[in-house]
């Protein structure tokens, strides 16, 4: 599983925080904001390059897959690299500034570095916040997998008809259909009537079941044709609801 936000806005509005902070604390710090701007423009990009090859290389390779040996290695020699880099641009950044005579743009070299310890400290927090998102993710998705297959060991529906209560093997179900404050359930035998929401009966199916419609469940095993905006069992024809299409298109493309 990879580790990745799919907003691109969570990654911009993080490091456009993490320049204004910097600029602005340091900026006061030195007296000198245009410094303190042009300093971590020079970090950043070796920051950046530490802190994605950490979280969405390392992470996901070694950590996640639980490498620890192995992770904490690569994660040694990743930072030590990423210094070597950093000292290399600082020291660019001193001899091309002194050879042009600005002596008001930098500081002195340990404010500098400080900078660059900061720095490491915000990307070190950004990693626990991916990596804190990442395991709730994954366990919501251990969460699905152990509900889904509880529902493939009960291997049947179970709902009230006429007041009785009704077991319908899953493999038998055909389609579901809602119809005003009750649904049909349509296997290869009968029709069952029951009085309960679609939405409901959803949450109990296994993923042998899709919802296409706000009024259809299908079996996915009975489809005998498919494309884009219907599916066909037998000579029933299912239009997909707009607001289904997406998800129906991805199940039946697994």
């Amino acid at each position: 599983m990879k580790l990745v936000f799919k907003n691109p806005w969570y990654h911009i509005i993080y490091w456009m925080i993490v320049i204004v902070t910097l600029a602005l604390v340091f900026g006061r710090s030195w007296g000198n904001n245009i410094a303190a701007i042009f300093f971590v423009s020079m970090l950043l990009p070796v920051v950046l390059g530490t802190s994605y090859f950490f979280n969405y290389f390392l992470v996901p390779k070694y950590f996640l897959k639980k490498k620890y040996f192995w992770f904490i290695l690569y994660s040694f020699y990743t930072l030590v690299i990423s210094l070597y880099l950093e000292t290399l641009v600082l020291l660019f950044s001193f001899i091309y500034f002194a050879n042009f005579q600005i002596d008001s743009i930098g500081p002195n070299a340990h404010a500098t570095l400080l900078m660059a310890v900061v720095m490491y400290l915000l990307v070190f927090l950004g990693s626990f916040l991916l990596m804190a998102q990442q395991m709730k993710e994954n366990q919501k998705v251990i969460t699905e997998l152990v509900e889904e297959k509880k529902k493939r060991d009960i291997a049947f529906l179970e709902i009230v008809s006429n007041r009785k209560k009704v077991r319908l093997p899953f493999e038998e179900i055909i389609y579901i259909e809602s119809l005003a404050d009750y649904i049909m359930v349509y296997t290869e035998k009968e029709q069952i009537r029951s009085k309960i929401k679609i939405s409901k009966i959803n949450s109990k199916l296994p993923d042998l079941f899709v919802r296409i419609h706000r009024s259809f469940i299908v079996n996915r095993e009975k489809v005998t044709a498919y494309q884009s905006g219907e599916l066909e069992i037998g000579e029933k024809v299912f239009s997909i609801g707009r607001s289904y299409q997406k998800e129906v298109r991805e199940y039946f493309n697994k």
